[in-house]
């Protein structure tokens, strides 16, 4: 089950530091060891910069998960309208790289989280879901 989500922007750079500052708040809510708090802030803030500069802005919806009684997690979606991922499979690989990331990528992104979906499709955009749990 999850909370109502709450959305915000994703479209200056300004944006990818809020996003960050309300994916901690939200981890630390939950109660996430610093550990996690970093692994998911360093994802979102990772997936938040590629809705900025390849998806050319848009949204990331925070949602608090809950599964039973002792199980809590953090659901995060970041979706654009940009142009879309062309190769998924290549994008995810270890160590690609587009040129002008900090490194981290998809990849990177994907082995922080505990649950990674992606959905793109040139010309209408793309959604990403991570999700980490406690």
């Amino acid at each position: 089950m999850a909370t109502d989500p709450e959305t915000f922007p994703v479209r200056s750079g300004e944006d990818v530091v809020k996003a960050r500052q309300v994916v901690r708040s939200r981890a630390m809510d939950i109660g996430f060891s610093l550990v996690e708090q970093t692994k998911i802030v360093t994802a979102a803030s990772e997936l938040a910069r590629n809705t900025v500069i390849y998806g050319g802005g848009g949204e990331m919806r925070v949602e608090r998960l809950y599964e039973g009684p002792k199980r809590t997690g953090l659901r995060l979606t970041f979706e654009d309208k940009g142009p879309g991922i062309i190769d998924i499979e290549l994008a995810l690989r270890d160590g690609y790289t587009s040129g002008n990331g900090l490194g981290l990528g998809l990849n990177g992104a994907r082995k922080l989280s505990h649950e990674f979906d992606i959905w793109s499709k040139p010309g209408e955009g793309t959604r990403i879901t991570i999700t980490r749990w406690k």
